[in-house]
């Protein structure tokens, strides 16, 4: 037993270490390095790079509009749609979380493509069927596009937070002859209040990390995060650059903050909810619900529609027509990137469940002071935009010791470190579900600490690893902003190769792209899903 004991000892030692110093190297050096290069020059401190404020301010306050209205409307809808959903059939459910989840498993910028095909100045309702010729352009160009990608998340979240709501209260309103009305405003929504604000501020810092939807679909109405990404790209300035991201750093780092807080909220409150449902007397508020709930789901449903259409059909002297030359022509562009991408997506999607798994237990369970500040650190990525992300590694790791550019290996670690954040996030959620007495059960027994992480706490989060996998896997495959820097030409992933063919107007060939990655992401999810379904019922 001492010998034992003692090895035990010493892997839960090197666990500690190791997961200390991977979050180190790979999460916060790379912030360093990014603040480094924007403050520092010729080894004195210089603030020089940031006059370009004086002149380009319109930057920082289009981004700052931009993401408050994508977050506004992403949040109405997706409220629309929970409220919807609480009091859906399961069948209506099942059909509704199949259609978000579409929105979920494509590329950002995919939006910007449909939005293009379907309202463009040839668009397909805009010029053939209202036979309009409209500028789609802009503001609200980005602000549509990313609000038809944000909502769908914020759904489920909102959906998840509803399904434990206690119906009590309700059944007490109802008792006293309130309305439905006052039913959603009084007690509904206030109740549910944490979890709007998470959305909100879930979706405002994704706008202002977003590069490639203004990008392609903002025309003259440009973004902070884009003018970043051109300035490296298309002027090679990589301390502009750095400074134009520690910008988009600092309202990301305080909205992160109060999201946290509401966040923190959010956990508390749905803890004592029970799992019910009840039924309600439809009113006005309630039609206003359903008509919100359903225009973005039809929405939703042409977007996509647009995009499979696209993939099969081309047009001759103005009338379209069935093909699979598209498929064809896209064959070469589907060969080695496909392949790549699945391969690094698996190993970001294992190694960020595992990394996340150890790291919320000893934060989380074991309570471990020094963890839960590595917890905070591993979660930076996440309210960074991914350029400032990929910008930190080139800067950080492009000489000796850790000489890592123009390998698939930094490409790799750059997509685990960036899915750690919603990896420990759906991990812990999972581990909320442990009793303390089981744990302490275990103590008492003389149960290890790495005994109780293998036997315990590993079977009872299968269903937060299952998620974890499944959304590092689906993040890892449909990303670009963090990996645009550090992928070189010969050795592009597949949504790199899709950026591409959507920059060039090649819309047909992007199409066929598009519909692969959602179909391998959608395939991925359910294996994933059923593999470990059967390990948790082989456990239990």
């Amino acid at each position: 037993m001492g010998v034992r004991k003692k090895t035990l000892d010493f892997l839960d030692l090197a666990f500690k270490l190791l997961v200390a110093m991977v979050v180190l190297v790979f999460v916060l050096y790379p912030f360093v390095a990014v603040f480094g290069k924007a403050l520092y020059r010729n080894g004195r401190l210089n603030f020089s790079e940031f006059l370009f404020l004086k002149g380009e301010l319109f930057l920082v306050k289009n981004s700052i509009v931009s993401a408050t209205l994508t977050a506004f409307l992403s949040t109405l809808f997706a409220l629309s749609i929970g409220l919807m959903t609480f009091f859906a059939s399961s069948r209506q459910r099942k059909i509704i979380m199949f259609i978000l989840l579409l929105t979920m498993v494509s590329p950002p910028f995919i939006g910007s493509l449909t939005y293009i095909e379907l309202f463009g100045r040839n668009g397909l309702i805009t010029k053939q069927i209202l036979k309009l010729s409209i500028n789609p352009y802009g503001l609200w160009g980005i602000v549509s596009v990313q609000t038809l990608g944000f909502t769908s998340l914020n759904a489920v979240l909102l959906m998840g937070y509803l399904d434990a709501f206690d119906n009590t209260m309700i059944e007490s309103a109802r008792s006293l002859k309130a309305n439905t009305t006052s039913i959603l405003l009084d007690i509904v929504i206030p109740i549910i209040r944490p979890a709007i604000a998470v959305s909100f501020l879930l979706s405002f810092i994704r706008s202002m990390a977003d590069f490639s939807s203004p990008m392609i679909i903002g025309g003259a109405y440009n973004t902070l995060a884009t003018e970043a990404y051109l300035s490296i790209i298309a002027k090679g300035n990589s301390p502009r650059a750095s400074a134009m991201s520690i910008i988009l750093f600092i309202p990301s780092i305080l909205v992160f903050l109060v999201y946290t807080y509401f966040s923190k909220q959010e956990q508390r409150a749905s803890k004592s909810s029970r799992d019910t449902k009840g039924e309600l007397k439809k009113t006005g508020l309630y039609y206003a619900i359903m008509v919100l709930a359903f225009f973005f789901i039809l929405w939703v449903i042409i977007q996509y529609s647009a995009i499979f259409l696209a993939a099969f059909t081309d047009k001759y002297k103005g009338d379209t027509y069935f093909t699979f030359e598209n498929i064809i022509n896209s064959i070469p562009y589907l060969k080695d990137s496909f392949i790549r991408s699945i391969l690094y997506s698996i190993i970001a999607g294992i190694l960020s469940s595992l990394i996340g798994l150890i790291l919320s237990y000893y934060s989380y369970i074991k309570n471990i002071k020094y963890m839960r500040v590595l917890d905070f650190i591993s979660n930076m990525p996440y309210i960074v935009p991914g350029t400032f992300f990929g910008l930190g590694y080139i800067f950080a790791f492009n000489k000796w010791p850790l000489e890592l550019t123009g390998t698939g290996l930094i490409v790799i670690l750059n997509l685990i470190f960036r899915q750690i954040p919603m990896s420990i996030r759906t991990i812990q959620n999972s581990m909320t579900q442990i009793e303390k007495a089981t744990l302490n059960s275990a103590k008492d027994l003389g149960a290890h600490s790495l005994d109780i992480l293998k036997d315990v706490v590993f079977p009872m989060t299968y269903s937060g690893l299952f998620l974890s996998f499944s959304n590092a896997f689906i993040s890892s495959m449909t990303t670009i902003g963090s990996i645009i820097f550090l992928v070189y030409p010969s050795k592009k992933l597949a949504t790199l190769v899709l950026f591409d063919l959507v920059s060039s107007g090649k819309y047909k060939l992007a199409s066929v792209l598009s519909v692969v990655i959602i179909i391998i992401c959608l395939s991925v999810s359910l294996l994933s899903y059923r593999i470990l379904n059967r390990g948790r019922e082989n456990v239990s």
